[in-house]
């Protein structure tokens, strides 16, 4: 499925994968899109939309708000980029920006108590997947993430959902480095009795 970008013009994904075939990396697609060539960042969302996509939805909990946070996230970079700077690597300057926009959105949404929260889709889980374990493995996961405190769960997701190491994590946070080991350890920690619970019930 094609998404179309909202941004000053209406770029589509298919456009950009006719333009940019050739494997141009973030760099020179940064300095394309600073000479004026829209399309070029369009491939910059496409090249990171689906890693972006799953952390925002675990870390918010449901589509709605990491959807929100995603295209917040895209328009405020575009806007930015004048400020990037090639000795940071893109994903890591992107990801600060996004995580920045899931702590506000994390903030706005405990102070709206009343609000409703959804859940993750469980049936679209169970459509693509038809291990009915895997469908209640995940929906464990997310109940068990959904409980931490906004911090540990950031920390963890970055850690184990994206696979990063310590200084990556300090790079994209603004975060030390034991600081972030710390809200790791104590993350695992509420994990680990809450994940059993849920799967020996």
């Amino acid at each position: 499925m094609e998404r179309t970008v909202r941004l000053p013009l209406d770029v589509t994904r298919g456009r950009v994968a006719a333009l940019y075939s050739t494997g141009m990396d973030d760099a020179a697609l940064v300095a394309r899109v600073l000479e004026g060539d829209v399309a070029a960042f369009t491939e910059l969302v496409n090249r990171y939309y689906a890693d972006c996509s799953r952390f925002a939805q675990r870390m918010l909990g449901n589509r709605h708000d990491a959807e929100d946070a995603l295209q917040e996230t895209f328009l405020s970079a575009y806007g930015a980029l004048g400020r990037y700077r090639e000795q940071h690597t893109f994903r890591a300057w992107f990801y600060r920006i996004l995580i920045n926009r899931c702590r506000s959105l994390a903030r706005q949404r405990r102070r709206r108590q009343d609000r409703f929260v959804e859940d993750l889709p469980a049936h679209e889980v169970a459509a693509t997947d038809s291990r009915d374990g895997d469908a209640e493995l995940r929906d464990a996961l997310q109940s068990a993430l959904d409980s931490l405190e906004p911090l540990l769960r950031e920390a963890f997701l970055l850690k184990y959902g994206e696979g990063l190491e310590y200084r990556a994590m300090s790079a994209m946070t603004g975060v030390g480095v034991s600081a972030l080991k710390m809200r790791v350890k104590r993350a695992c920690e509420a994990l680990r009795p809450r994940l059993e619970v849920d799967f020996h019930a």
